[in-house]
Order: C-alpha cells, then structure tokens, then sequence
C-alpha cells in the first residue's frame, strides 16, 4: 500500500527543518478514491471528483485527524470511496498525504460523509 505523507510533503517538511527553508499550506483538499490511490495520489480516483475542504486538529503521535466533517452532497456516481488523497489545491496542487476510508457503499445522488476524526495521516511516506 501506497498510503501516507507523500514525497514533496516529506522533502518539503525536511528542507524546513534542515534547510530553514519556508514551508507552509494554506488550506488542505480531500478527494475520494475507490482503492490506494499509489504513490503520486492519483490512482483509483472516484467519480465524485468534487474536493473538499478539511481541517485538523494539532498533530499527536505522529499524526493528525480531521475535526469536522467533510460531506459531499449529490455524490456522483455509485461507488465504494475506500481511500483518500489530500492536496493543497482545490483543482491541481500538489499531493500531500492519503490514507484509508471507513464507510459504506454510495449511490449517485446520496450524501456521503466522513465524520470528524474519521481522516487521519501518519509520517508513513508513501512508496
């Protein structure tokens, strides 16, 4: 599995570190996927190609978990969302971390949702 910080998040958080280099993201973009979305966040994407905003609490233990609710309302097509990819852009950007969704089966014009401290990431780079 591919899940996990991506490489320009790591490379970016290191040369922050090691190379008092500025790094900072505005606002984080979560897109739905019906499997691992692999290394460059962009495999196995959902019909639903909607981005949502999210928010997360500070970090612990090496990880961070959403705390509010994404939802997406008229959901397009009828899918099993079973992972995630987050972007620092609403339409492009770069891929910043996925990880793993925990829900059930929707169908074209539901509601879907992922509650709040259901998203979460770890340090785990993605290969």
């Amino acid at each position: 599995m591919a899940t996990g910080i991506s490489s320009y998040l790591a490379n970016a958080w290191l040369n922050s570190v090691g190379n008092n280099t500025s790094f900072a993201v505005t606002s984080v973009y979560v897109k739905l996927h019906v499997g691992d979305p692999g290394a460059n966040g962009t495999a196995n994407p959902a019909t639903e190609t909607t981005r949502k905003e999210a928010s997360f609490s500070g970090a612990s233990s090496g990880a961070l978990a959403s705390d509010a609710a994404l939802t997406w309302t008229n959901i397009a097509g009828s899918q099993d969302a079973t992972h995630f990819s987050a972007w620092d852009n609403i339409s492009a950007g770069n891929f910043l971390f996925s990880g793993t969704v925990t829900a059930n089966a929707y169908t074209a014009g539901d509601t879907f949702t992922i509650s709040s401290a259901a998203l979460t990431v770890s340090l785990t780079v993605a290969s």
